[in-house]
């Protein structure tokens, strides 16, 4: 995947003439989709898309609870809200068997306290002792606050100010302190050396001057970092670049917030319309391209459940089409991988198959308010992309059909391969889909006569093995198979892509019923009631705060009024948690967790968080039975939550003898054991 890079490259920040493409492993609160266990289980399918995923910083944070970005530990405590230690290291070292490298979250411009403002933790490291003192925090860290507090409890700060911007949420650290210096150095050689991380993300490099980064990486020697230098303007992010620079080299990329500017004004200014994305940024400069990690969207600018951020309103998926198809290394959002998997998978297709490289060159084709258009030269041909309106008269009778091929297409996006790649294409990338579907086989050729020969048994295509076809035949995809298309020239089969296509399982589980008594009366008063859900496998991964359940999700049972939200239950082993909440940002129940079926629930007290009481017993549809009850044919009886409680039994004296007061599933019916 491009990670074996000579030693000249790698000591410049970001490699130069690099393919690769990145994916930001998380979001905001992404607690369950981003478990280390859970990205370690995809690392076949994104290894085969990305080279570097970014993952959230990974050691034990201040708050039990945390993103990353209040860092408390750096040696010696490793289980995060994401996972242990030992999960992590199997994700790194998996991903890396792969060939992808991992990017760790570095926050170093501030750390968090153990029990007052300025006192940090002591870890000893390979025998060594690293601890940051009250002399390491900024003279001026929280605008004087602390100097006041310190100085009224008898420490002392650094005598240097910030040599960045301040932040208030936790102690700025003085990057001219030695002992800052030390600690941060060992830092980062265990990330590198002992965790295995492949490079690093550093978080508000804002907050200390530029040349501390230059300085850590010159000695770390990272394969690759990024800055988040947080700045619309290309000429400042670039100023930093240069600021980071170690005998005239740069040691650092840079995410380019001006690119992520620009295509968020496209979609959200509509006086704007598609020209602007000429705008200028770090990637539209052919001496900084290199250093520029392009993005659409990340944890800092999406709509977060308690906050508006900054969110690109529309049309995610061009964007995508737009950044996956030009310079600079781009950085796809996980949220974005989620829900539009195979467009991103089929774009990436593309940007490899032509080439593309973060110093490719580009340039603009047309474009007015309906549409932008640019040609990108990578290694192998030129890539023609078109988004906004791709069926505009002034493009389409613009593009010269003997030069260029459609190749994929999709909402407001649309790319057009030369034809001197000469390869064949598949415009449906490999991966699992929820029914069938139509692929389209395509000679991408200088000769209009090109025919392809494909197989769907995985062998490979020649001459005499597989079927001849011309340039735009459809194939009905209904089952899995192992595609391979070859183009045939000459009587030589000259290259094959391969696509390997595979479906969802029909569900043919259970449901399961989670009803609320009505908190919208007295004593709560609620103006809304949301259902909030999750569970352990990501199937579940609900947005904040849920789904608003309403008055047609509502029943009365035993003259008291219920909200109620259903559930698939796959196994008898799976298990899913609920919240409920008002809707906003306060006002929610505790964590209800372990759920398989049916429950009923009530809210009994509120203190910081709604407690509350399971009233299933009261309110279910249960039959109670007593010993008395004969039944001839052999059943297991099994807990509420699907554990089997008792075997093959004939009767319910046998079936409810010495079990403990409770429900219980006996012959297929819910039973109360008192």
């Amino acid at each position: 995947m491009g990670l074996a890079l000579p030693l000249m490259m790698l000591a410049q920040g970001w490699p130069g003439n690099y393919g690769g493409v990145m994916l930001q492993g998380f979001y905001w609160d992404s607690y369950v989709p981003t478990k280390w266990t859970r990205l370690t289980a995809q690392a076949d399918e994104l290894a085969q898309y990305f080279d570097l995923v970014w993952i959230p910083q990974s050691a034990r944070a201040k708050n039990s609870t945390s993103m990353g970005y209040d860092p408390l530990y750096w040696f010696t405590n490793y289980n995060s809200s994401f996972g242990t230690e030992t999960e992590l290291r199997t994700l790194i070292n998996t991903f890396k068997q792969k060939g992808v490298g991992i990017i760790g979250d570095v926050v170093i411009n501030h750390r968090g306290n153990v029990s007052n403002w300025v006192n940090f933790p002591a870890e000893t490291y390979q025998g060594v002792t690293y601890q940051m003192q009250s002399t390491d925090i900024c003279k001026n860290d929280d605008g004087g606050a602390t100097l006041t507090w310190a100085t009224n409890n008898g420490y002392e700060l650094s005598a240097n100010n910030d040599t960045g911007e301040g932040w208030d949420g936790m102690r700025d650290l003085d990057h001219k302190s030695e002992n800052v210096q030390s600690n941060v150095k060992a830092y980062l050689n265990m990330l590198l050396n002992d965790l295995g991380y492949t490079g690093f993300r550093y978080d508000m490099v804002k907050g200390f001057s530029a040349s501390f980064l230059g300085k850590y990486n010159s000695e770390a020697q990272p394969q690759f970092s990024v800055g988040e230098y947080w700045d619309g303007n290309a000429s400042t992010v670039q100023n930093w670049l240069n600021g980071t620079k170690v005998d005239g080299v740069i040691q650092s990329a840079a995410f380019d917030f001006p690119f992520r500017y620009t295509a968020r004004d496209v979609v959200n200014d509509a006086s704007k319309g598609w020209t602007a994305l000429g705008g200028t940024s770090v990637m539209s400069n052919t001496s900084y391209r290199r250093y520029a990690v392009t993005f659409i969207e990340n944890h800092d600018t999406e709509r977060r459940s308690n906050a508006a951020q900054d969110p690109i309103k529309a049309d995610t998926l061009a964007l995508n089409a737009f950044m996956l198809a030009m310079p600079g290394t781009p950085c796809v959002f996980l949220k974005h991988w989620m829900d539009c998997k195979q467009d991103i998978k089929g774009m990436i297709d593309v940007r490899k198959a032509v080439g593309i490289t973060n110093t490719s060159t580009y340039l603009p084709y047309r474009s007015n308010k309906e549409y932008y258009a640019t040609i990108t030269t990578g290694a192998n041909g030129r890539l023609l992309t078109v988004v906004g309106n791709t069926n505009h008269a002034n493009i389409l009778d613009a593009i010269d059909t003997d030069a260029w091929v459609n190749v994929a297409d999709g909402y407001h996006y649309r790319y057009y391969m030369s034809t001197a790649l000469e390869t064949p294409w598949v415009d449906k990338a490999s991966g699992e889909y929820e029914s069938s579907f139509t692929a389209r086989l395509t000679a991408v050729s200088e000769n209009p006569e090109a025919q392809l020969v494909y197989t769907t048994d995985g062998t490979e295509p020649t001459p005499s093995n597989g079927t001849r076809c011309a340039s735009g035949t459809t194939l009905d995809i209904t089952e899995a198979m192992t595609l391979k298309v070859g183009l045939l020239d000459g009587g030589q089969v000259t290259r094959v892509v391969e696509r390997d296509y595979t479906f969802e399982q029909p569900y043919t589980g259970k449901t399961a019923t989670i009803y609320l008594k009505d908190p919208t009366v007295e004593p709560n008063n609620w103006t809304s009631v949301y259902f909030y859900a999750w569970d352990a496998t990501g199937d579940i991964m609900d947005q904040w705060p849920g789904v608003k359940v309403g008055e047609a999700s509502t029943k009365v049972i035993k003259g008291d009024k219920f909200y109620y939200r259903t559930f698939r239950v796959p196994t008898d082993t799976y298990k899913f948690n609920v919240i409920f909440n008002k809707g906003g940002s306060s006002g929610q129940t505790v964590d209800i967790t372990g759920l398989n079926g049916d429950r009923y629930y009530e809210i009994s007290s509120t203190t910081s968080k709604y407690t509350v009481k399971d009233i299933t017993a009261e309110f279910s549809a249960i039959e109670a039975v007593t010993a008395q009850q004969p039944d001839n044919v052999p059943f297991d009886v099994y807990t509420i939550d699907g554990r089997v409680a008792r075997r093959q039994v004939t009767d319910a004296a046998q079936a409810t003898q010495g079990l403990p007061a409770g429900i219980y599933i006996i012959n297929h019916k819910k039973v109360i054991v008192r």
